[in-house]
């Protein structure tokens, strides 16, 4: 079944219909959600235009994914958990809006395989380096799978600082309430060596927990 949903997210994905999804959603998200949030945004153009790109956010609310999405006119592709698109309706929108299912039960080798596709094609994936949402303006420690993600695809990886989407929409919280949400994107980081030893990727990944803390102080300050 798993395969069966992957299959019809990918033909999803790429109708025609997906672009115009994403494109009324992001519009949607641009111009009353950004200004309902009161959102200011810096360093957007550190994203590049094309190219295999890693977005990487820190993770403070389920409102990060979709508030991200106007930060650049590219299509953000993301991956979700299998059980939101047992619903065939609800899976038709996540799957036009960039989502793709992967089983829980075999997220980690199953995600980095897909998300490799992904970038392989070219496309600007979202990756929440910290994994889970965090509270707070401490970034949490990260693993390994982004490093290999970025040296795998030669990507890039843009580190995104978020602040204001944990009070606005908080865990348990239905509908966002309206408080300042403020996202500076910094400078893309060159990916590691594809030949890295384990040790080389460590040391790329202490170099992004120090570049994300940098721009969540920043939005954190603002």
């Amino acid at each position: 079944m798993s395969s069966d949903r992957q299959e019809r997210a990918r033909r999803t994905s790429a109708a025609w219909t997906a672009g115009l999804v994403y494109g009324t959603v992001r519009t949607l998200v641009r111009f009353v959600l950004w200004p309902y949030l009161r959102t200011r945004t810096t360093g957007r153009e550190n994203i590049s235009p094309e190219g295999p790109v890693i977005l990487a956010p820190v993770h403070r609310s389920n409102l990060d994914s979709i508030m991200l999405s106007p930060l650049s006119r590219r299509r953000i592709r993301a991956l979700a958990k299998e059980s939101l698109f047992t619903v065939p309706p609800l899976a038709w929108v996540l799957a036009s809006l960039g989502a793709f299912p992967v089983r829980r039960e075999t997220a980690d080798r199953e995600s980095l395989r897909i998300a490799q596709e992904l970038l392989v094609d070219q496309n600007l994936l979202l990756v929440f380096p910290e994994g889970t949402r965090h509270e707070g303006q401490q970034v949490a420690e990260l693993f390994d799978g982004t490093a290999w993600l970025a040296a795998r695809t030669g990507s890039q990886v843009v580190p995104v600082g978020i602040s204001g989407t944990g009070e606005a929409m908080p865990t348990g919280a239905r509908f966002p309430r309206r408080t300042r949400v403020r996202m500076v994107v910094g400078p893309p980081i060159q990916p590691p060596d594809p030949k890295a030893a384990r040790s080389a990727l460590r040391n790329w990944t202490d170099g992004l927990v120090v570049a994300l803390q940098a721009v969540q102080d920043e939005a954190c300050s603002a």
